[in-house]
């Protein structure tokens, strides 16, 4: 029965209801829903609160499921029903990424999802974690002094996006759209995010033995190196925007106080011929650049390097003709999505174990993976 199916048939008091037919007193409200004599809610109501848990802070969803339900509800009500389910959820996807990671796993070869090319983005952002301290009550006379208390430390989430190049769409004059993504996320060893993308991929049944993976990143060499040993069927393409952001470092220096100088500089002799491909004479331009000052000399170098290192990742004109796209712009919205709008609030920190679970939850909501529920086992939250 629906939350407002139980409302219309009900005459709500604060913790218990009554049949409007007969007048006869029912079990509690919360007890009529499904929650357990100990106050550890599963059913429907599990859903509900772990769904306003992972969009609100958890004060906020216990005033709104207390004000829906009719009845008091708690914050660590809400917290442990996020906790229960966010352990069975990430647990699944820790499940999948080890079957598909298996020595012997043999991947289909077709299926009715299984798709030519999948694009997968991959970056990390930070995230504010809580900083344990021991404490003394009574420390003895002559007992050291404890070390300083940090105010805070950060450790980065890991976030994939899969999507298809079909299922892109132009939503308006030079703005594209996706009809469908995939969401991973992790908040641990580099090894795991991959291990969960390639469990992701199996379990939507995208990849094929003939399937090639386009990786678009930043550069960073862990995420190339991972996709290697993974993806032997892969494109790499280095993010468009990433390579012209090394150039404006470079700009800034070498047109120190001239902001116009620098963004002409940018946009003619780098931005335009990486859009046409022609990577091999951006670095030799960067040759010609004047070195009189050691920083230049330095910047240039590094820069020249940069786009050497990655010129085999920057055939833009090619990847954009065959709908690949050239830009991580997919990944920046999933950081915002999925970590910066619950878990990046003002004043947040974070155990390991409540922001791993609560990002679970919030990839279950954002990839319309709500069915998955009924195969989980929910444990009870300390």
């Amino acid at each position: 029965m629906s939350l407002r199916l139980l409302r219309g048939t009900l005459r709500l008091r604060p913790a218990e209801f009554q049949c409007a037919p007969c007048g006869r007193r029912e079990r509690p409200l919360l007890t009529a829903l499904g929650a357990e004599e100990a106050g550890a809610f599963h059913g429907l109501l599990v859903q509900f609160l772990a769904v306003l848990g992972a969009v609100v802070p958890y004060e906020m969803a216990a005033t709104l499921a207390a004000r829906l339900l009719g009845t008091p509800v708690s914050a660590k009500s809400v917290w442990r029903t996020v906790q229960r389910l966010g352990a069975a959820a990430d647990a699944r996807t820790d499940a999948l990424g080890a079957w598909a990671s298996h020595p012997r796993f043999e991947a289909p070869s077709d299926g009715p999802e299984v798709s030519p090319a999948v694009v997968l983005g991959v970056d990390g952002c930070a995230l504010g974690m809580q900083v344990r301290t021991r404490r003394r009550r009574s420390p003895p006379p002559d007992a050291p002094p404890l070390p300083p208390v940090e105010d805070g430390h950060f450790r980065e989430v890991k976030t994939g996006v899969l999507l298809r190049p079909q299922e892109r769409f132009e939503a308006s004059p030079r703005r594209r759209s996706v009809v469908r993504r995939v969401l991973v996320t992790w908040l641990g060893h580099a090894d795991q995010i991959f291990e969960r993308i390639l469990g992701t991929l199996h379990d939507v049944g995208w990849l094929g033995t003939d399937t090639t993976v386009v990786i678009v990143a930043d550069g960073a060499e862990w995420i190339w190196r991972r996709a290697a040993e993974l993806f032997p069927r892969r494109c790499e393409i280095l993010d468009f925007w990433h390579a012209v952001e090394h150039a404006w470092v470079l700009a800034r220096d070498l047109f120190a106080g001239d902001a116009a100088s620098a963004g002409t500089w940018v946009h003619t002799v780098v931005s335009t011929r990486l859009r046409r491909g022609e990577v091999g004479q951006v670095i030799q331009e960067l040759l010609t650049l004047a070195r009189s000052r050691p920083e230049h000399r330095e910047a240039i170098d590094g820069l020249r390097a940069y786009y050497e290192a990655h010129q085999h990742r920057m055939d833009y004109p090619s990847y954009v003709a065959r709908g690949y796209g050239i830009g991580s712009g997919a990944v920046e919205s999933a950081h915002k999505q999925v970590v910066h709008a619950r878990l990046r609030q003002a004043g947040m920190r974070w155990s390991e174990a409540g922001a791993r679970r609560l990002l679970a939850v919030r990839v279950l909501l954002l990839n319309g993976s709500w069915g998955h529920l009924g195969g989980l086992a929910l444990r009870r939250a300390a």
